[in-house]
């Protein structure tokens, strides 16, 4: 890396995280009860700390800005390694069926057993991640099993039987779900949508977890996903063992992505979107796209859950419905324009 390019990535990196402390500092200051930035580090330096501002700042507002970024994060450099590993600029963890795998589990989990371990409070939360990799994990199998060709995991049938396989799980999911009593349905279906208006600091040690163990993972084979730009033959040639490490990449990503849908719902196009514009900002080379995908994906969660909270007030708008509409025309953009190159 040379030293311009090094520069024009420490730009983006301090951007970037000026950009977060901004978002920060919007969500944590505006809202159906607005609070002065003095306020706030008060309540923060625990000086002269009012109830109502405790319990607005420490227990609605950080820990939902907390989780925004988290998920966005997560989500963010999952996006980038399936689209890595499938060579699909097209791909997401949505569209394979990831998250679709982990919400049916989930959705399940809730269905049988949240009313019957309610009492176990952190257990019964530490234990959605779990089921929603479990979830994943089966889902996974399934687009395995039918991509699986001649000893070799093709693309192209992993997008179509990843798709196929989300239709199915949302349908289950959503036949669950109608069979959920008023509240419960009622919670099943914002949560399905990509909502983090319920986040609170036992659902981020839910999800910590797995991020600070999977994502370093995924960083430090970063230069495996750029070898995977290559031809087949050609990655085997130089020594890797492909099936294997695109098992590991693939089981990292699943594990991030079921932490991030266990504790925020299905909010997809982050994995899509994020990775496009880090390659637009940083290049091609997946050491620097992943840390910037993390970036991005946190500011695009944390600007839709922004606009979802305030634009609409009193009405709240889940941030998954807000990451939809700025997706799906950025998907079709996508598809166009690689339309336009073949």
């Amino acid at each position: 890396m040379n030293k311009a390019t090094s520069s024009s990535y420490a730009i983006v990196w301090i951007s970037g995280l000026a950009l977060i402390i901004v978002m920060s500092y919007l969500s944590l200051t505006n809202g159906a009860f607005d609070i002065k930035l003095m306020d706030v580090v008060r309540t923060l330096l625990r000086l002269d700390s009012q109830p109502d501002q405790d319990l607005v700042i420490l227990e609605f507002r950080l820990p939902r800005i907390v989780i925004a970024a988290l998920v966005g994060m997560g989500l963010g450099i999952a996006g980038a390694v399936i689209q890595g590993i499938t060579r699909n600029g097209l791909a997401d963890p949505g569209i394979l069926g990831i998250n679709a795998g982990a919400g049916a589990a989930i959705v399940i989990f809730l269905f049988f057993f949240q009313g019957k371990i309610k009492g176990i409070g952190l257990g019964s939360i530490m234990a959605m991640p779990l089921f929603g990799l479990i979830g994943g994990l089966l889902a996974a199998f399934l687009i395995y099993l039918f991509a699986w060709k001649k000893g070799k995991l093709e693309p192209q049938r992993l997008l179509l039987t990843g798709i196929a396989i989300a239709s199915g799980l949302g349908a289950v999911s959503l036949f669950l779900s109608l069979k959920m009593n008023a509240n419960d349905f009622e919670m099943a279906v914002v949560w399905n949508s990509g909502s983090i208006y319920n986040a609170n600091w036992k659902y981020i040690l839910a999800a910590l977890p797995w991020l600070l163990v999977l994502i370093p993972i995924i960083i430090r084979k970063s230069y495996i996903l750029d070898l995977f730009q290559l031809h087949e033959d050609s990655v085997i040639s130089l020594g890797i063992a492909s099936e294997k490490e695109k098992a590991v990449l693939l089981l990292c990503s699943i594990g991030i992505v079921s932490s991030c849908v266990s504790v925020s719902g299905g909010i997809g196009f982050i994995g899509l979107m994020a990775p496009h514009i880090a390659k637009r900002l940083v290049g091609s080379m997946h050491r620097r796209i992943l840390p910037v995908c993390g970036i991005v994906g946190a500011l695009l969660v944390m600007i839709s859950d922004l606009i979802g909270r305030t634009i609409f007030a009193p009405t709240e708008l889940p941030a998954g419905i807000v990451v939809a509409i700025i997706g799906v025309p950025y998907f079709i953009f996508l598809l166009y324009r690689k339309k336009g190159r073949n």
